[in-house]
């Protein structure tokens, strides 16, 4: 991901390009909250958001810790249709009609 930062809303797969963390099946879908603007090594990122599960909803909240170059945006159609929601509901595909409904999405609490 070579252009400008992740944005709040971006979907990005971070797969082993990003950390080794994340190589192989470990690899995940997420959706950019916030980039911690805080100086890091040169090339890494602190980036708080969503793991995304099959479906499109959040499963869990983390902060991660990646490589810029590693990321990439997902292509995935269904994915990019996700920014255009309100940040509170997760569209998903409702039974069978090939239509979107909204979800809920679960508030997480940072531990500590």
């Amino acid at each position: 991901m070579t252009e400008a930062l992740p944005q709040p809303g971006d979907v990005l797969f971070v797969g082993g390009a990003a950390s080794v963390q994340f190589q192989g099946a470990r690899s995940l879908t997420f959706r950019v909250i916030r980039v911690d603007p805080r100086n890091t090594y040169d090339g890494w990122l602190w980036i708080d958001g969503y793991v995304l599960g099959p479906a499109g909803d959040a499963i869990e909240r983390r902060v991660i810790f990646v490589r810029r170059e590693g990321l990439r945006k997902s292509n995935n159609p269904f994915w990019v249709r996700i920014r255009h929601f309100p940040n509170r509901t997760s569209p998903v595909p409702a039974a069978g009609n090939g239509h979107l409904q909204h979800r809920a999405v679960p508030r997480f609490r940072r531990p500590g």
